[in-house]
């Protein structure tokens, strides 16, 4: 991949911050239960490894972490409608669950397989955040999972085909713009819908930037 030229992109992301987990717990029906999603700002740089982020707690590898979900991208731009809901609670970036924290992110701009040059690290779009119980019960309600969805904007994952730092300040450069694809915004209404976009399901499933069983998943949902 090294080869790829970075091209000028139509918005501009910037890494605000950086942020990785230390383990920690949260009780999901009366169980305590060891965690990577209490993610806090680092002052130094992050190396993206190819299954996780160099010194982050993934703690159920069947969910998180892994060549799909390498890394977690949220927006910063979002922050303020999740305080504005939750001002109860202690805000400060990571808050999400995010190991980057990107201005200007906007999953409608983001397609699967999209290819940046971030720091030293190449990255490949591939699939939405989906909500879960842990994230429930760090933020304290089980309603968040649905507020989650009907938001929207999920952030992405991504896949990280060359390894390497990244750090604050760092904006993210264009390498390849994927083909016959969908948005992350249009991947994440496809999961969640109970009508689904068939043009949109065809796309995904043969998209060789989601894993083989996401494949397996929404092809469920094609009609013959």
């Amino acid at each position: 991949m090294s080869n790829l030229v970075a091209q000028k992109s139509t918005h501009t992301l910037k890494i605000l911050s950086t942020n990785i987990a230390k383990p920690g717990f949260v009780t999901i029906n009366g169980k305590t239960q060891r965690t990577g999603i209490h993610k806090k700002p680092t002052t130094q740089p992050i190396y993206l490894e190819k299954e996780n982020v160099r010194g982050d707690e993934v703690t159920n590898r069947k969910v998180h972490g892994g060549i799909y979900k390498a890394c977690y991208l949220f927006s910063a731009d979002n922050y303020p409608y999740w305080k504005n809901l939750y001002p109860q609670l202690n805000w400060e970036y990571g808050m999400l669950g995010e190991n980057l924290t990107v201005e200007g992110l906007d999953e409608t701009q983001l397609h699967v397989g999209d290819i940046y040059k971030v720091g030293d690290a190449l990255i490949q779009i591939t699939q939405p955040r989906e909500p879960c119980t842990t994230f429930a019960a760090k933020m304290g309600t089980l309603g968040i999972m649905q507020q989650f969805a009907n938001h929207g904007k999920p952030g992405t994952y991504v896949r990280v085909l060359e390894q390497g730092n990244v750090t604050v300040g760092d904006t993210f450069e264009l390498v390849e713009k994927a083909k016959n694809s969908i948005s992350i915004a249009d991947f994440f209404r496809l999961i969640f819908d109970r009508e689904k976009n068939q043009e949109h399901l065809q796309l995904i499933i043969n998209n060789e930037a989601i894993p083989l069983y996401k494949s397996v998943q929404l092809a469920r949902f094609l009609k013959k």
